[in-house]
């Protein structure tokens, strides 16, 4: 492991809250810190904003007439988080405007992500649509696309997902393409184009009025964090917004989520989204169906809202159980392989026994065990389903495009993929990934690195700071909380919760300033603590409300102890 910082102040150094401010922002690249600090209103924003006035021109002229003929839309969703929440927004704007359309969710295991022949004959066969939208797919769906067209379909993509060359499909009525925003975001900025051009067609407008200022804020900032899209520029807005209306929001089944989830009176963050609601509107579809999580989002009966967070509630408690015990075999198995040599230097692991909606969550935990990137892989439908996350040095869905000959399907990010390989190829798959990523992969890119911003006395930390740093919110990917790390001096230490598996240690500097620091799920580290011992100590700063009253606190990311000291090091790169 390798610690670097992008900037050091030395103790006995004056400099103002508002230049480690300064340090923070350009650490992160941004330039214009007001324009950060106050991004625009997302209902300032429109398709026009992202080059799409054209096309939306067209498409409206469609919606038009058939609303008029009274035809069918469907509106076809992925089945995660990002692709209920915008398949939540879109579906209803449009129930709510007066057309006949209905929401369309495939079966994870049965269909597989996206579009699939399979589920556009099922879309066919129950609605006969005009036309389908997709929310959060779509963009490399040409053969799908070209399906639905011979079958006298219209199709609109509304996607955020990488093009692949040769796989963007060309038969559809109009493409709205966002990468910067997540899915969610994109079917949150057309809806509301859509709403914004007919409003003064309905006669309940004012509902969706509040929907776009508050609810619809909320479901597209669920979707913008559960996505891991970086939180600059438009999706920064939605974020920002979305998470501030959480107070306001009116809809039963946002309510019962937060309330079946004891956060019902917390205030909602990135952390709240990530590692509380997002995952169960996520459990729904990786073990059940996942229209059931679109049914609780759109609900309008409250006693209906309850049993159904209930039961998103029971899935996500079965989904915990179901990867815990898949996640134990798999390191089992890659340990049994390390005692054989070195590991390589990306992780491949089949089993029949793996639920097919868990396995990104396993190869996330063997990334973070082996710091190597991890493709995790079941049997479904007589063909293998993969997931993949990836490290930062590492571009997992353009690896998947080198070995497309065993594939029949791939896509995603940089960091994380899915793909589906030919049963009969799997060994010659894993051979020649293992081969490739050998030589593509260099022995550095397999060095965890914890990139710091500041490395700072404690006694310049203080409440001032974490305030303004408070204002930088909302944290996640592409704006991460800003870390630092200090030498320090352990005061005291103790274990706490209702296991006792969290540490708290008291830790000063060269002078008596002290600092309480956190450490969740660190109660081993314990016993190599005593009073008196020096060491590095990498943390977030928090300001700890409980009971009315304030108090600074770090949440420590990592401990480094004297073995670790050669590989901490200043790194100013970005300066």
């Amino acid at each position: 492991m390798k610690v670097t910082y992008h900037h050091e102040i030395k103790s006995g150094q004056k400099l103002s809250i508002e230049s480690l401010i300064d340090i923070l922002m350009r650490s992160r690249q941004i330039t214009n810190i007001n324009a950060f600090l106050h991004p625009p209103s997302p209902l300032s924003l429109s398709l026009v904003d992202f080059g799409y006035e054209k096309e939306f021109r067209k498409i409206l002229q469609l919606l038009k007439k058939i609303r008029e003929e009274k035809k069918t839309i469907v509106v076809y969703t992925d089945y995660d988080a990002d692709g209920i929440t915008g398949g939540s927004i879109l579906w209803e704007t449009l129930h709510l405007l007066g057309f006949s359309v209905m929401p369309y969710v495939p079966h994870r295991k049965l269909e597989g992500y996206g579009f699939s022949i399979k589920g556009i004959d099922a879309v066919i066969a129950k609605y006969h649509p005009a036309l389908i939208i997709s929310v959060d797919h779509g963009i490399t769906a040409a053969k799908q696309i070209a399906y639905a067209k011979t079958q006298g379909i219209k199709v609109i993509v509304t996607d955020h997902h990488l093009k692949q060359e040769g796989q963007v499909p060309k038969e559809t009525e109009a493409i709205f393409h966002i990468p910067q925003l997540s899915g969610s975001g994109v079917a949150y900025f057309f809806a509301k184009e859509i709403y914004e051009n007919l409003k003064s067609q309905i006669s309940n407008f004012k509902l969706l009025e509040y929907n776009f200022t508050v609810d619809y804020l909320a479901l597209a900032s669920i979707g913008t964090i559960a996505d891991l899209v970086p939180l600059v520029g438009p999706s920064r807005s939605v974020v920002k917004a979305g998470l501030a209306s959480f107070p306001n929001v009116k809809r039963y089944g946002l309510k019962y989520i937060l309330k079946e989830a004891k956060i019902i009176h917390r205030p909602v963050t990135p952390y709240e989204v990530g590692f509380i609601i997002a995952p169960r509107i996520n459990a729904v579809g990786r073990l059940e169906h996942a229209i059931d999580a679109l049914r609780l989002l759109c609900t309008t009966n409250e006693a209906r809202a309850l049993k159904l967070a209930q039961q998103v509630g029971l899935a996500n408690t079965k989904r915990q159980d179901l990867v815990k015990k898949a996640v134990e075999e798999a390191l089992a198995i890659v340990e049994k392989l390390k005692k054989k040599g070195s590991l390589p230097k990306i992780l491949i692991l089949h089993s029949p026994d793996w639920h097919e909606g868990i396995i990104g969550l396993i190869a996330s935990k063997l990334v973070e065990a082996y710091y190597r990137p991890a493709i995790v892989l079941t049997e479904g439908n007589g063909e293998l389903k993969g997931s993949a996350r990836s490290i930062k040095a590492f571009h997992i869905t353009d690896f998947f495009a080198s070995l497309k000959k065993y594939l029949l399907s791939f896509g995603g990010h940089r960091q994380a993929g899915g793909l589906t390989v030919k049963k009969s190829q799997l060994a010659d798959f894993i051979a020649e990934a293992t081969n490739k990523a050998s030589k593509l992969i260099k022995d550095s890119d397999l060095e965890k690195v914890i990139e710091v911003d500041i490395k700072i006395p404690v006694q310049i930390v203080d409440m001032r700071l974490a305030r303004e740093i408070e204002k930088l919110n909302p944290f996640g990917i592409g704006n991460p909380q800003p870390s630092f790390v200090s030498q320090v001096e352990v005061v005291g230490a103790q274990l706490f919760g209702k296991k006792n598996d969290h540490l708290k240690i008291i830790v000063k500097s060269s002078d008596t300033t002290t600092l309480e620091m956190i450490a969740f799920n660190r109660a081993a580290d314990y016993v190599s603590l005593s009073r008196g011992k020096k060491l590095d100590i990498v943390y977030n700063l928090n300001i700890n409300r409980w009971n009315g009253r304030e108090s600074l606190r770090g949440r420590v990311i990592e401990l480094i102890t004297s073995s670790q000291q050669s590989e901490y090091q200043e790194d100013t790169g970005r300066f």
